[in-house]
Formats: C-alpha cells, structure tokens, sequence
C-alpha cells in the first residue's frame, strides 16, 4: 500500500466520512461498563435473530453485522454477551454527536444513525496535515459529546472518503490526497466501492475484475455491459477519481425497500415465497443500517403485464425482527396462478420510528393477518391490518433496564425460575455490583432507557 500520508500535499476541495465505531455495542459497552472489553452481540437473541451490531471484540472472533445471530454466538463461544437492541439510546447518541459536529460542520449529509458526510469551506486548499488536525478536533469533541469513539476518512470526494473512513478503522484518521488516492485504490478490492455490493462484486470477479485497479483499466463500454448502462459509467468514474457530487442535506428516509427483477417470470407460491424472503433480507440489512425499527411491512408485486400489485400490513408496534417482517410480508403474498406471473418483487418498510419496546413472543404475530387487500399503483392508500394484541410475557427479560430505590439504575442479566439478576451501573458509574431479587419484587420496576447516559 502507498504511503498515503503526505503532510505537504493539498486538495482543492476535501470531503469528511465519519463513522461511528461498532455504534451499537459501543452505545452498550459505554451505559453497561461491565461490558467494556467484552464480545457483545447486539441485536434477535431468538432462533431467527440477527446481529444488528458487534464490538470489536466480537469481530475478532469473525462476528459480523447481519450475520445469523446463532452463527455469531457460536463463533464467539460462552463469551459472548448478547443483548437486544436499545434503538432510544442510539438516537440519543446520535443526535448528541451530529448536533455537535454542525458547529464546525454547519452542512451535513446524514447516511445513518452513525455515519455522514461533511465538506468545511475552510479546508478548501488545506495541506493534509491542517485536515488531520480537524479531523482529530472533531474526535474530540465527539468524545466529550457522547463518550465514544469516530473514525474519520478524508479525500477529495464522497467515495475516497468513505473508503478511507473504512481504512481508518478502528479509532482512527485517514487522509488520502488527490497524488496518492489512484495509487492506494488500485490495490484495494473492488467490493470497497461504493454502489458494488454482493451480486454485481460476485458478478466481476468471475470476470477477473477484483481489484479496483482492474476495474479501472476495463473499458468503460464493457462495464456498461457488465453493471449497467447507468450504474457501470457512473461507477467507473467514481473508481478514477473523478467525483463531484456535492454534501447536502438528506431529509429523513420514510422508507427501506429493496426490489429485484427476476430473468423468468414467478409462477407459483413456491417461486414467490423465497423470493421474499431473499429480498426482506437486503429490506432488514438497510433497516438496522437505519437505526430505526418499522411498522408497516409493504409487499410490491409487479406482473408480467406491468401491473402493480402493492399489499401492506401494520403491526402493532415498530419492529427490527427479521422473521416478524418476513412472516408478515409472507403472509401478504399472493399466487401467481391466481393474478398471472411475477416478473419483481418489492419489500418496503415504512412507518419508522425509534424502537422502544419489541414483542416479547413475536412467534404469535406469525399467525394470518386479516384485513390485508390488494390495490392497484392508483388505488387509495393500502390498508392496515387489524391483528389482536400481544399477550403480556414474562416481567422481567434479559437486557431491559430497571431501577431500584436502594440501588438507582441498572439492567437485568438473566431471568428465571422466579429470580432476577440485576446488575447496577450506569455510564459514569464504572463496573457496578450485581444482585438477585425475586420477580416479584415489587421495589424493581422499567426504567427509562435514556438514565443509562447519567
């Protein structure tokens, strides 16, 4: 790799990525200082369950965001700590360090709940070294703001930023100047590309193509045939270095949806079904990205005569479990041999919001749903299905946070057999004592999340 820190080197025009670090077992590792140095896997601790986020910890062990939550806790081993998603005090992190960052930043382009670009008029001309220097100032004053840690990548547009954003990590800077960054992305694999995900990096590399600098060197009328006509140009220029596209404020997305077009027409409920289920697993991928969890699953079927078939339904709560949104948007299929065949399936997820408390048994909502009906692109609004409410569970479940007159605030680590361990800390408490009550102690009750930061 070049050496890709030349103090002396300038750039008209510098672009910040910032990334929060493993953001949501940071987020728990900070308000639970037990868990500090610990693998934790954040995220459906069910048999469908899925990592939304890992610590570094866990990672060393090859746990990975996404990934199948029972393929995680074996990898890791008995070590692992596996908690369910706190998405209120994710929010509140993340709006604490974005609100901070647009005193220096006054623009800035938010992708995620913990990531976002960011272009200071006054690093226009700066040598690399005065960006460093901001970049270290704006770590800083994240850390004062929330306790945790960003990396930050810098170039001379979004997508070597992002990239070095990437090589920055963990708890680092990177800045790539305009002389080195063809050099440093020529080595690098083709999948660090932003826009070349799973299928179109699998797509090139059975081509050869695993490099970006392989990728460079290919005719842009050949990329054009492999990626498409619209995303192969724009992608290689981007790979060359060749990127102007301005940071700007994003309104908040309403949605997540994926989609694919399928080469045969779907003509049957055998088809149709894993089609489904393959494309909630982008739709969920995008919703932790998110950081938010959804209420209204949204299933869009579009027939071989172009017709549009959309089908929704609402649960009663939002939700980041996988299976509860695969049931649900299963549920709303319907058979090809009955309405003709499929030539793209659609899986929206809309209604978003932060999550503040999950079903305790989302195996009852994979029931039928009534009230789903079909309605044509022009049709009124789709409708909501009624579904009948959840039944209370069990008081007290692993990861929720309580308090206790005599001990303040703490959150539970195991339940059972008619006790509950408590273990009491906070952000600023440092490791705290854990203790055991009965369940139906009546001095431990839900606490608010957000007393964790005290």
């Amino acid at each position: 790799m070049p050496d890709i820190v030349d103090n002396t080197l300038r750039s008209r025009r510098w672009v910040l990525h910032l990334d929060m670090d493993a953001f949501f077992a940071s987020a728990e590792q900070l308000t639970r200082p037990t868990l500090r140095g610990r693998p934790v896997l954040v995220g459906g601790a069910g048999g469908r369950g899925v990592v939304a986020g890992c610590s570094y910890q866990a990672r060393a062990f090859g746990a990975r965001s996404a990934m199948p939550m029972h393929q995680a806790r074996r990898l890791v081993g008995a070590g692992a700590v596996v908690l369910p998603p706190r998405f209120v005090l994710y929010s509140e992190l993340s709006r604490r360090a974005f609100e901070a960052l647009r005193g220096p930043m006054p623009v800035l382009e938010q992708l995620s709940i913990d990531e976002a670009f960011g272009e200071p008029l006054e690093l226009a001309g700066a040598t690399v070294r005065e960006v460093e220097l901001f970049c270290a100032d704006l770590r800083a004053l994240i850390l004062a703001e929330t306790g945790l840690v960003a990396s930050i990548g810098a170039g001379s547009g979004k997508q070597i930023a992002k990239i070095a954003s990437g090589l920055a990590k963990p708890d680092g800077i990177t800045v790539v100047a305009p002389g080195v960054q063809a050099e440093l992305m020529a080595t690098l694999p083709v999948r660090k590309l932003w826009g070349i995900g799973p299928v179109a990096g699998e797509r090139l590399r059975r081509l050869g193509i695993d490099t970006i600098g392989k990728f460079v060197a290919t005719p842009e009328s050949e990329v054009a045939s492999i990626l498409g006509a619209t995303m192969g140009p724009s992608l290689h220029q981007l790979a060359r270095g060749i990127d102007n596209r301005v940071v700007a404020e994003r309104a908040e997305a309403k949605q997540v949806s994926a989609e694919t077009t399928f080469a045969q027409d779907l003509i049957s409920l055998a088809q149709l079904r894993p089609a489904i289920e393959s494309i909630v697993e982008s739709t969920h991928r995008r919703l932790l990205k998110d950081g938010r969890g959804a209420r209204t699953v949204v299933l869009k079927l579009r027939k071989s005569d172009m017709s549009i078939i959309t089908r929704s339904a609402t649960l009663q709560y939002a939700t980041v479990d996988k299976q509860t949104i695969v049931a649900t948007a299963q549920r709303l299929a319907v058979d090809p041999v009955d309405v003709g065949p499929i030539r793209l399936v659609g899986v929206g997820l809309a209604g978003l919001s932060a999550v503040r408390q999950g079903s305790l048994f989302p195996e009852l909502e994979h029931e039928p749903v009534p009230g789903a009906t079909d309605a044509t692109e022009e049709s009124a609004d789709p409708v909501e299905a009624a579904s009948d409410p959840v039944p209370d569970g069990p008081r007290w479940q692993p990861g929720m946070d309580v308090r206790h007159p005599d001990y303040g605030h703490g959150w539970v680590q195991g339940a059972g057999h008619a006790v509950v361990t408590v273990r009491f800390e906070t952000r600023t408490t440092g490791p705290g004592i854990a203790r055991t009550f009965a369940e139906s102690d009546e001095n431990l009750v839900v606490a608010d999340v957000l007393d964790s930061l005290k």
